[in-house]
């Protein structure tokens, strides 16, 4: 696989030595090549310190620091939890303070492994360079040091990700909505295209994948817009930063001239909520039923099972003819409406959450271009990131998605831990 990472600052792509950067690569990366000559470039100069293991890091002085107070409030109150809690009459109080400290063993107990883990492999870098002749020796310390820095890259991925607030939306199922954009037929060939990259994707997870809504296009095998609902352990987490523009640049089979074509297609990923996330009340529903149009039959086109669900305080229109029963297609309205209602109010605390804090966070904005699709240089490009994959057949067919969306929550993570330091 070829590709291209973004930049280092801030990256737990990598974790740089002070004598040697070691790419840690994602998922599909394979070993370094082992030879004499690579042995003795990375271990002829000054030995690594435990300081120097941070250089680069996200785990920079300013976390650290934190992290050393937050080791010293867990002590505290394991402490206090030992000598006192058969004193502590009021439960609420009990479970307030056992809860803090299991939150603060989740950051802790990583970190602490890390620490100790750093000490081992500044160990294997000693005797490295101890065994000056010995190059069979080292090219098996070398396998150890390599696996021992891999260890080293998820602790340091499962400190950051316990120190950031948790998003409960995360663990939950997805709403995914597909949008043809700009560029005709074309677009809504490649909303069609992206539609089974999603697909796919989803079987290779064993995550359930139910077509709510498809409206088609003329072109064959075309679709305008499409809303499906994914489901699953952590799917909104795992797709979340998918939402955006996508750009597609290829030849279409409608042009006989053989000209390079750019269509877009827009993708939202909302979180899927439960009727206790979002209480819709029924004064605040217009629902209108009416004759499906198109494809379907004649019980379809005869009958009025079409459903048009307006919410009047915020002007928001959901309209479902995919079913023949009327109820089914109520309920897939209001499936669809829940989801966009509580996508707009997390925005809004999202929103005032940033203009209190007075820093911009990065979300993938639904304006902007995220990803291009290059056909004729079996290219795909996510912009977020700078992340440059050469196998675009293995991304379409969903294979290589996990690569990307890895490389975006190593970005997005960075972005979160540096606004809660702030």
């Amino acid at each position: 696989m070829k590709s291209r990472l973004f930049p280092l600052q801030k990256s737990l792509s990598y974790l740089i030595l002070s004598h040697i950067s070691i790419p840690l690569r994602f998922k599909h990366s394979n070993r370094l090549p082992v030879t004499s000559h690579f042995i003795s470039k990375c271990f002829s100069s000054v030995s690594i310190t435990q300081e120097s293991l941070f250089k680069d890091s996200l785990l920079n002085s300013k976390v650290r620091e934190r992290l050393e107070g937050l080791i010293i409030r867990h002590s505290a109150l394991s402490n206090e939890l030992d000598n006192q809690s058969s004193k502590i009459i009021d439960p609420d109080v009990l479970a307030s303070k056992s809860k803090e400290l299991s939150d603060l063993s989740s950051i802790i107990v990583p970190y602490q492994e890390m620490r100790k883990v750093q000490c081992e492999l500044i160990e294997i870098d000693k005797m490295i360079n101890e065994s000056s002749d010995d190059e069979d020796f080292k090219k098996l310390m070398l396998e150890e040091y390599q696996e021992i820095i891999e260890k080293l890259k998820h602790l340091e991925q499962s400190v950051v990700s316990a120190l950031i607030p948790k998003d409960s939306a995360d663990q939950g199922n997805a709403v995914l909505e597909i949008r043809a954009g700009s560029g005709g037929d074309e677009a809504a060939l490649f909303a069609a295209d992206i539609l089974n990259m999603y697909e796919r994707y989803a079987f290779l997870r064993k995550w359930k994948f139910e077509r709510l809504l498809i409206v088609e296009e003329s072109a064959i095998g075309a679709i305008k817009e499409a809303t499906t609902l994914i489901s699953g352990k952590g799917v909104f987490g795992n797709m979340r930063y998918e939402s955006g523009v996508h750009r597609v640049q290829r030849v279409p089979v409608t042009d006989s001239a053989g000209r390079v074509h750019t269509s877009t297609v827009t993708v939202a990923i909302l979180p899927q909520p439960t009727e206790a996330d979002v209480n819709i009340r029924e004064n605040d529903l217009r629902i209108d039923y009416y004759r499906a149009s198109g494809k379907g039959g004649q019980h379809v086109n005869k009958t009025s099972s079409a459903v048009r669900i307006t919410h009047n305080p915020t002007g928001c229109v959901v309209a479902i003819q995919d079913e023949r029963s009327q109820p089914k297609n109520k309920a897939k309205a209001l499936q669809i409406l829940r989801a966009r209602l509580y996508d707009m109010e997390r925005n809004k605390l999202h929103q005032e959450r940033s203009e209190k804090r007075r820093q911009q966070v990065g979300t993938g904005d639904r304006s902007e271009k995220i990803r291009t699709y290059n056909f004729a240089q079996n290219r795909v490009t996510d912009h977020r990131i700078n992340l440059t994959l050469h196998e675009l057949d293995n991304v379409l067919n969903g294979e290589s998605l996990q690569t990307i969306f890895d490389g975006l929550k190593v970005y997005y993570q960075s972005e979160a831990l540096q606004n809660e330091l702030h």
